[in-house]
C-alpha cells in the first residue's frame, strides 16, 4: 500500500488542489513515492472540524485494516485559524471561535489523530497574514459595516496559538503569519483577495510544508517508489524487474 499523506483544512486547503495549488505541487513532488490526500473544506473552523473528524479522516473496519491504515498514513497537515479568527462583532461572526476554543480544538484534532495513528507525524499549519484592504474588496457575504471581517493583528494571535498548541504537543509547525511577512510587499505577493493564496503563495507554502517534512525524516530521498523505475527495467527482458 502506497503511504498516504492528508491534508486538513480550511477553503486555503480545499482550493490547494487547483492549478499551481500547494496541494497539487506537493502530489507532484511525492509521485510514485506517497498519496497526498485532500480533506479541505471552505469556510470551517476547527469547531466544526472536530465534529466531522470522524467521517472524513478513514476509520479503522477491522484490525487488519486498522493496522494497514496505520502504516500507510505518514503524515497529516492540519491547517485551521483563518475562519476561527474571523471578528465576532463582524459579518463573518458565524465562524468566529474564541482563541481559547480554538487552541482546545487543535488539542482535540492533534488526540484523535494520534489516538488513531499513533506514529504518524502530525504538521500544524498557522493561519496566513490578513490584507484587510483586499478584504473589504473581495467580501464573501454581504457587510453592511464597510469593515473587514478579518484583522491581521486577529489572525496573528490565532498564528501564536497555534504555535503554542504545536510546541505543547511536541509537533512541527509551519509559521506562515510571519514567515510572509517577511517580505515587504507580502499582500500581493502571496494573497489573491486578502486571505487566499495566489500562485506564488501556493508555492511559498508547498516549499515550507516540504522543507518542514524533511527536516522530520519525510523526505524523497528516505520513501521507496512502489514500483521499478524505467532505468530499473532490463530492455533485454523487462518482465524481470516485476518478478518477486
Amino acid at each position: 500500500m502506497r503511504p498516504k499523506i492528508y491534508l486538513f483544512g480550511d477553503s486555503i486547503t480545499e482550493s490547494s488542489f487547483t492549478y499551481g495549488g500547494w496541494g497539487a505541487s506537493l502530489a507532484h513532488h511525492f509521485s510514485r513515492t506517497v498519496d497526498v490526500v485532500l480533506r479541505g473544506y471552505s469556510g470551517y473552523n476547527t469547531r466544526w472540524a472536530v465534529k466531522v473528524m470522524e467521517r472524513v479522516l478513514p476509520a479503522a473496519n477491522g484490525e487488519s485494516e486498522s493496522e494497514r491504515e496505520r502504516v500507510s498514513t505518514i503524515a497529516v497537515a492540519v491547517f485551521f485559524g483563518a475562519n476561527d479568527a474571523c471578528l465576532p462583532d463582524r459579518c463573518g461572526a458565524f465562524q468566529h471561535v474564541p482563541l481559547h476554543e480554538y487552541k482546545h480544538n487543535l488539542h482535540s484534532i492533534v488526540s484523535f489523530l494520534k489516538n488513531r495513528w499513533p506514529n504518524t507525524l502530525v504538521l500544524l499549519i498557522t493561519p496566513p497574514p490578513i490584507d484587510e484592504e483586499a478584504r473589504l474588496k473581495h467580501p464573501y457575504v454581504e457587510n453592511p459595516t464597510g469593515l473587514p471581517e478579518r484583522t491581521n493583528e486577529a489572525a496573528g494571535a490565532y498564528a501564536k496559538a497555534c504555535i503554542e498548541v504545536a510546541g505543547e504537543c511536541g509537533l512541527p509547525v509551519v509559521d506562515l503569519w510571519t514567515k510572509m511577512q517577511q517580505l515587504a510587499d507580502w499582500k500581493t505577493a502571496y494573497l489573491s483577495d486578502g486571505l487566499h493564496l495566489n500562485e506564488t503563495g501556493n508555492r511559498f507554502v508547498f516549499e515550507e510544508v516540504v522543507m518542514k517534512l524533511k527536516t522530520e525524516g519525510l523526505s524523497l530521498e528516505n520513501l521507496p517508489v512502489d514500483l521499478p523505475m524505467i532505468s530499473e527495467i532490463d530492455p533485454n527482458d523487462p518482465l524481470k524487474a516485476f518478478e518477486g
